[in-house]
């Protein structure tokens, strides 16, 4: 059974009756010390203070007709950790706090994060102190590579918990099955997701490149009613968690999932018929570009860009190749509708995302 731990500090003592009065006025004064139990003694009880009374007493004189400051043992008030690192504290060297991982990407029941080198040996610590203090947390998982390959994957560590990696995960009002192990999926992008549905108009067409397990294409289809979004990736476990999550949300009208390369998918069947274009992909976006040309009305249209771009001015270097490689399709760039750093992935780092007009 969990023995609380005693700590002498002063009381004020007071009759049972007197006892509402005498925390107000404690509390008032700021003597009341919250971190310890009030304790019950006969027809008394015992107040914990933070300090002997001095220059309070006349008030405290004023508000009580009868009690006694004494120095007693109170027990300290257990307090559940409401942080991973506070959990983590007393089981790790001090000298390690500082680099106890502050981000945690939260999917569904399962949370993600970087384990420091310094930290290796104290991973299921970390872990366990996640499970603690996110009770919806089934599994955590450590990275253990950068994300590679065509499937966007990268490989996890199973560092506390079930082990379970297909989850649910909620936003914006959508839920989507997906397993982090098999698909790629970054809940840091959620407020982008709501910034592209924003700004799709009636009555448009849609094409999501890159469309992962629909982050992008089923809000939009949940945010309007008369949209036609094709969504596309190439990863088969990605178009079937997309496929089931078009059911579950209802929009199996509006979302047409399309498994296959968007070059070829779009050279092959969405030629010419969409008025906005999603490019979730930013290290290969780039080479993508004249398919997202191709895949855009020959009035013209929009084309979410995403990149990664270091140095001074990430933004301008993103523009500047964005412009370069549309001309090079043979249509123009109209105008930059906004640009944004999107998040910061290594030092300098910088994901981008460029919204253009082109004609």
């Amino acid at each position: 059974m969990y023995s609380s731990p005693k700590e002498k500090a002063y009381s004020l003592r007071v009759p049972k009756k007197l006892g509402e009065e005498a925390i107000k006025i404690a509390s008032k004064l700021g003597l009341f010390n919250k971190d310890l139990k009030l304790e019950s003694e006969g027809e008394y009880l015992h107040i914990p203070l933070r300090r002997k009374p001095s220059s309070e007493i006349k008030k405290i004189n004023e508000t009580l007709s009868r009690y006694e400051i004494l120095i007693r043992e109170f027990s300290r008030r257990y307090r559940a950790p409401h942080r991973a690192f506070e959990a983590a504290a007393d089981k790790l060297p001090p000298h390690l706090l500082a680099s106890f991982p502050r981000a945690i990407d939260l999917v569904g029941e399962v949370a993600i994060i970087e384990i420091p080198p310094e930290l290796e040996e104290y991973k299921r610590i970390v872990g366990e102190a996640i499970l603690q203090t996110h009770k919806h947390v089934k599994t955590v998982l450590a990275k253990m590579s950068a994300v590679k390959g065509t499937k966007r994957l990268r490989e996890y560590e199973v560092i506390a918990g079930l082990g379970e990696t297909e989850t649910v995960h909620k936003e914006h009002g959508c839920i989507y099955h997906l397993d982090v192990r098999k698909v790629y999926f970054s809940p840091r992008l959620s407020f982008e997701h709501k910034r592209i549905a924003s700004q799709v108009k009636a009555r448009e067409t849609v094409v999501d490149m890159f469309a992962g397990v629909g982050p992008f294409s089923i809000l939009i289809a949940k945010t309007h009613r008369d949209v036609k979004v094709y969504a596309i990736d190439v990863n088969p476990d990605a178009v079937r968690y997309l496929e089931r999550n078009v059911i579950a949300n209802g929009v199996l009208d509006r979302v047409v999932p399309i498994l296959g390369d968007a070059k070829k998918v779009i050279r092959k069947k969405l030629h010419g018929i969409a008025d906005r274009v999603i490019m979730n992909l930013p290290e290969k976006a780039l080479r993508f570009i004249d398919a997202a040309c191709e895949a855009i009305k020959p009035e013209g249209g929009v084309i979410h860009y995403y990149s990664f771009a270091d140095g001074l001015h990430p933004i301008e270097k993103a523009e500047k190749e964005l412009k370069k490689a549309i001309m090079e399709t043979g249509r123009r760039l109209n105008r930059i509708v906004s640009a944004r750093k999107v998040r910061e992935v290594a030092p300098g780092k910088w994901q981008v995302v460029i919204d253009a007009m082109i004609d």
